[in-house]
């Protein structure tokens, strides 16, 4: 009876440590990791600027007779040996809207990142957050990065949105072809969905279904910032919980959802950024088209 209870004492000990030294072995490797995460520098650049765009648009629900001046931005995002892009504009004389869109200021993408001290041969990545024309197409100014973007968004837009029931409306079909073109060069990273690592201290999230498959991302540090471009268009969207256009309908209670988790990834309402709002260049510190996110 004694050797028994010996026994069972023993395999108890035992489980005791094998348990404790898994806990100690994960709590290690998180924060080997988190010791691996570069402490990136946030800029925003502002490359154009929309007159009298429609706030109904931009927040659904509000006001129809609202109007606003749209930032349109780039985000520049620097650290361990990366010169990341968070989306790359457009090309004024391709867009097929002038008459609809009061566009304004202009400078073109890869001559805005010049104010912030990058030339753009220098940038070794764009993140693509979705494949509208004003995100996308301007990834051939930056030939010698890698394009990231979710792989059902890339597959999307590629394919099934050109064929019959498809959507493609914000999408040109040049920029799609320019995404196949760099992905048979080996340029292209497709992010297989949610809460994935791009790069380290990166991470990509979806569900905000901005696009068929649009994406977000926290750039981690101190602080966490999280960078939503369209999937929040505005801080009116986050104080008002009010969705972004949205893929579809349906798809709008799932984007105040991802506001709400845009917050609690970023940590506070103040270091989650819209993608299109004026706001920023007055709450971060600027010097003309450039705001200091992060330091």
């Amino acid at each position: 009876m004694k050797s028994t209870v010996r026994i069972r004492l023993v395999a108890l000990f035992l489980c005791f440590c094998v348990v404790a030294l898994g806990l100690f072995a994960h709590a290690n490797s998180r924060l080997q990791a988190a010791a691996a995460e570069p402490e990136y520098t946030i800029r925003a650049i502002r490359y154009a600027t929309i007159h009298d765009f429609p706030l109904s648009d931009l927040v659904i629900g509000a006001p129809g007779d609202r109007k606003i001046d749209v930032a349109m931005i780039v985000w520049l995002i620097q650290g361990g040996g990366h010169t990341i892009l968070f989306d790359s504009g457009f090309h004024l004389d391709r867009v097929k809207s002038l008459d609809e869109f009061h566009i304004a200021d202009y400078l073109r993408p890869d001559e805005a990142v010049k104010l912030a001290g990058v030339e753009p041969e220098a940038v070794t990545d764009v993140i693509i957050s979705h494949a509208h024309w004003d995100h996308l197409d301007g990834i051939d100014l930056f030939a010698k990065a890698t394009i990231w973007i979710q792989k059902a968004e890339f597959e999307y837009y590629t394919g099934a949105a050109w064929q019959p029931g498809g959507q493609s409306d914000g999408i040109y079909a040049q920029d799609a072809i320019e995404l196949v073109r760099r992905n048979t060069l080996g340029q292209v990273r497709l992010v297989n969905g949610d809460d994935a690592l791009i790069l380290p201290g990166i991470r990509a999230y979806t569900g905000s279904r901005h696009t068929f498959a649009s994406q977000y991302i926290r750039v981690a540090g101190s602080p966490v910032f999280v960078l939503a471009s369209d999937n929040c268009y505005l801080y009116e969207n986050l104080r008002q919980h009010r969705a972004s256009a949205t893929f579809e309908k349906a798809d709008e209670p799932g984007n105040i959802a991802q506001q709400a988790r845009m917050i609690s990834l970023a940590g506070s309402m103040d270091r989650v950024v819209p993608g299109h709002d004026p706001e920023e260049f007055v709450k971060f510190p600027t010097s003309g088209r450039v705001a200091r996110i992060k330091d």
